[in-house]
């Protein structure tokens, strides 16, 4: 019996003042520095790749016939050394940590290329997740592999995808023979979402298409308000759910810079003079 090859593409970046998560800066409407921007990613960076790691952990001693690899994939080329000097930080895993640099002139492009660039390898499906989204669980992780399993056995092709809270998604993964093209998908010039996006062309091919929990990635300062909070909420019930990943480094590095979670008050509510005596 021949060996599967399947990947878990880790799409990331060297956390770089001025160059990351910039929409959460002073500058761009934010309330960080350029240099607390980086630190920030760097610390959900390493959170989410924690949970990939784990995912492919779980499944690969059950699979003796797979072999799975967390590949990252950033550009340039150059920053590699600087990124595997970073993920030394999550010690010697059960699991090969490979590199990728994706090209392209835009985010459509790096992601076509990727997913190229890995069916030239000789994997037969991956899934895809970005470095900013510390709420993803070995579950979406392990789940998008076993669908892409069952659409390979029953179609050969496949997708398999977790929305974001921002009309777009936060993973997708792919059989090899899924005639996928992410040409318009993630800038689109007549407005269309991500998500719709990929559905539209997913109809048209008839692709089969399995849709999972939802996970939020964060962009903007509501998105770190909710990741925030929800990352205070995993570090308690992970006391009582053995498969929760806390994103503590998320946690330290908030609690480090004072960042916290505050709501006003809210008076914008249906009236309510029929319910409250």
């Amino acid at each position: 019996m021949s060996l599967k090859k399947r990947a878990l593409i880790f799409f990331t970046k060297v956390p770089t003042p001025g160059l990351t998560k910039t929409r959460l800066t002073k500058e761009h409407g934010g309330i960080f520095t350029p240099e607390e921007a980086a630190e920030f990613y760097q610390a959900v960076m390493l959170d989410t790749a924690e949970v990939g790691f784990r995912a492919l952990e779980q499944l690969q001693p059950s699979e003796q016939d797979v072999e799975y690899d967390f590949v990252i994939s950033a550009t340039p080329e150059h920053d590699h050394p600087r990124l595997k000097e970073i993920f030394g930080a999550l010690g010697q895993r059960q699991i090969d940590l490979k590199f990728i640099a994706d090209r392209g002139q835009n985010f459509n492009e790096h992601f076509n290329d990727a997913f190229q660039q890995l069916w030239g390898l000789g994997y037969d499906c991956a899934v895809a997740v970005g470095g900013d989204q510390p709420q993803m669980t070995t579950n979406n992780i392990k789940q998008a592999f076993q669908w892409l399993d069952r659409f390979q056995e029953s179609h050969q092709k496949g997708l398999v995808h977790c929305p974001c809270q921002a009309c777009g998604v936060s993973l997708i993964g792919l059989t090899k023979d899924t005639p996928m093209d992410f040409e318009g998908v993630f800038y689109n010039a007549d407005g269309i979402s991500a998500l719709d996006a990929i559905i539209n062309i997913c109809s048209e091919k008839q692709i089969p298409v399995a849709a999972l929990e939802t996970v939020a990635d964060i962009d903007n300062v509501e998105d770190l308000a909710h990741a925030l909070s929800l990352a205070h909420s995993q570090s308690y019930t992970a006391e009582f759910q053995s498969d929760v990943v806390v994103p503590q480094r998320f946690i330290d590095w908030a609690k480090e810079t004072g960042l916290s979670v505050t709501t006003p008050p809210n008076d914008d509510h249906d009236p309510r003079e029929l319910i409250d005596a």
